[in-house]
């Protein structure tokens, strides 16, 4: 159901209110079933459980590659743009695409992976990644991808998680410059998982590597005996997809839980229609699959729709700060998502990196990962647009599978760092801190949805209390997103960021606690408090206070072997940008740190601290104050 005026989306947004199951079962009808659902949807917010398309049967590889196999086998599905330019593109059309999956499907099943169990995959931006990812669906199998810049505890801890049977990793990766080992990881992290039974490795880097006997083993060698045919499993529509695992405001990841029917419904939904996406145009998203964004707009969304899209495996200054450019001349790309992050440091390299790029294909600009802020927007709108090509700031979360407040493409008229309206399905309202609705336009409050939409979260692997309790027991009968949030004259609504204890650097959500769990398990830390603090780059960056056992300690050794502790427990991604070394932190008397005190200061505003008076020792602040860094 493609929308091509503003007047179609006001009507399909009013039917999709109105009647939210009509409306959703017309979008389902587009594709293919192996047996139709009995009800479209069944929920409550309480518990919650949420269940769309009940008892209908399908497999989502058989709308990403069968279908499109019978009407365009030749047409290409993803060209793949290696990390150093001088080496070969590839481009995998449908047919080959298929193949592979096919036969990487039933290397899965030689190893005894059956319908329900998990596999995590490690890997680089290569093409295997995909085709690990559609093989597990394929099979039946629930992947969990895992960021390739993660740490080996952090990858065992989501191994032992989700109790993952096989890993599926590489060699090694190269990223920019550096070569990165991505076995050894994966080695470090198995010696605590005792359900992994098996390793695939796929070879990259030609890095030498150990490999255990009856354990590991090659992918190469095992798809030379293998069939390229491989039936797709029957699955219900609300059988578990995949595991994605994000950071919370408290302890350890959770596993968002998606499912293959109202998932795969939504994704290629949101996918046609925000972007406008016309058949033929070739597509780039930077993000990684490792995130949510490469799962529903590298992979599962644009293949849905038949599209073209790009696997970019470098980053965005290697080998030069151009690297974006000659990608979208190279390929005519006509649609380019990427993160506010790599167009802020881009933004510093001036003029000269894509001055000289034929950027004249591009039709659709996109922004994700965090709002994006307005010298960003018309920075991006005036040098890669050239004022021609609408900017989609698309708001939306791991937990909602797709965009949920986005402009449509050419449709929806855009404002610089404003995510507009939502989409046709998605019921915003925003809230007071009681949980009262907050009507009328020009207001802000806490952004929460009041009714399901097809790729809503339906759980967190293996304690759906957590669940329950993250995102449904704020407010009742609700989905608190934990942004705020305001919604304008024109009724355009604006993401203001976390109220939670989540920061969001680069796009990515990292929990407080989690970095200060990191921190305090470095050898000498009495405790720790992190907060965010506005970055020029990043968006946000990270502050820790720490306390330290002896006041003698080395300052600047000590703060380099914490950054050491958080980089192998979390991964690079979670290093504190800022470590002051306090003596004591800002707790009231029943021992609750006062995080606000900690933001302001981070933030350089000492003057707006409150009231203080209610802390135990209020003298605190003034050293805090008195040692903070610029």
């Amino acid at each position: 159901m493609r929308i091509r005026t503003f007047e179609e989306y006001q009507s399909a947004y009013d039917q999709s209110v109105s009647d939210p199951e009509g409306f959703w079962a017309e979008v389902a009808q587009d594709f293919e079933w192996k047996k139709p659902w009995k009800k479209v949807l069944d929920w409550n917010f309480e518990e919650p459980n949420v269940k769309w398309f009940v008892g209908g049967k399908m497999n989502i590889t058989e709308n990403c590659l069968d279908r499109h196999v019978r009407e365009k086998p030749n047409h290409p599905a993803i060209i793949w743009e290696p990390n150093d330019p001088s080496d070969d593109t590839a481009t995998l059309t449908y047919k080959m695409l298929f193949e592979r999956v096919c036969q990487f499907a039933n290397v899965l099943k030689k190893h005894g992976v059956v319908k329900g169990d998990r596999v995590c995959i490690y890997m680089p931006m290569i093409p295997e990644l995909a085709i690990a990812v559609l093989a597990c669906a394929r099979v039946g199998a629930i992947h969990s991808v895992v960021f390739g810049g993660f740490s080996a505890q952090s990858i065992a801890d989501r191994i032992n998680d989700a109790g993952c049977k096989v890993v599926i990793t590489t060699d090694g990766s190269v990223r920019g410059p550096k070569q990165i080992p991505m076995k050894d990881t994966v080695d470090d992290a198995l010696i605590g998982c005792p359900t992994v039974e098996k390793v695939i490795v796929s070879t990259r880097t030609r890095t030498p590597v150990s490999m255990i006997k009856g354990r590991d083993i090659w992918w190469e060698e095992e798809v030379k005996h293998v069939s390229s045919e491989c039936p797709a499993e029957e699955m219900d529509a609300e059988d578990p997809l995949f595991i994605l695992y994000t950071s919370g405001s408290t302890g350890k990841p959770k596993g968002v839980v998606h499912t293959c029917g109202g998932y795969m419904v939504y994704t290629a939904y949101t996918f046609e229609n925000v972007f406008q996406y016309e058949p033929g145009d070739v597509y780039f998203c930077t993000a990684d699959i490792g995130w949510i964004t490469g799962h529903s707009y590298i992979v599962y969304g644009p293949l849905l729709r038949g599209a073209i899209s790009v696997l970019f495996e470098g980053i965005p200054t290697y080998p030069d700060a151009g690297r974006f450019w000659d990608i979208i001349d190279k390929h005519k790309v006509n649609i380019f998502y990427t993160a506010p992050t790599a167009i802020r440091s881009l933004m510093g390299f001036g003029p000269e990196y894509f001055k000289n790029k034929d950027l004249s294909s591009l039709k659709v600009l996109g922004s994700v990962g965090e709002p994006i802020n307005e010298e960003a927007w018309n920075w991006y709108n005036e040098n890669i647009g050239k004022g021609n090509c609408p900017i989609v700031d698309t708001w939306w979360q791991t937990e909602t599978a797709g965009i949920m407040i986005s402009p449509l493409a050419h449709i929806t008229k855009t404002k610089p760092s404003f995510a507009t309206l939502p989409l046709p399905g998605v019921q915003p309202v925003l809230v007071d801190e009681n949980g009262q609705e907050i009507q009328g336009n020009g207001v802000n409050g806490n952004l929460c949805i009041k009714f399901p939409w097809p790729g809503i979260i339906r759980t967190t692997w293996g304690d759906h209390d957590r669940c329950r309790t993250t995102y449904f027991s704020t407010y009742k009968n609700m989905y608190f997103t934990g942004d705020g949030c305001m919604r304008d004259e024109d009724g355009y609504y604006r993401i203001t960021g976390r109220v939670d204890d989540v920061i969001n650097v680069s796009g990515h959500r990292i929990g407080t606690a989690e970095v200060e769990n990191a921190i305090n398990m470095h050898t000498g830390v009495v405790e720790s408090a992190v907060v965010g603090y506005p970055h020029d780059i990043k968006g946000q960056g990270i502050y820790a206070y720490v306390i330290c056992e002896a006041s003698s300690h080395d300052s600047e050794l000590t703060r380099k072997d914490i950054l050491a502790t958080v980089s192998r427990i979390i991964g690079p991604i979670a290093k504190p940008d800022k470590i002051q070394f306090v003596s004591g932190l800002p707790k009231t008397r029943s021992g609750k740190i006062m995080r606000r005190i900690l933001r302001k200061v981070a933030e350089g505003d000492f003057n707006n601290l409150g009231d203080i008076s209610t802390l135990l020792d209020p003298g605190v602040v003034e050293d805090i104050k008195a040692g903070a860094i610029k």
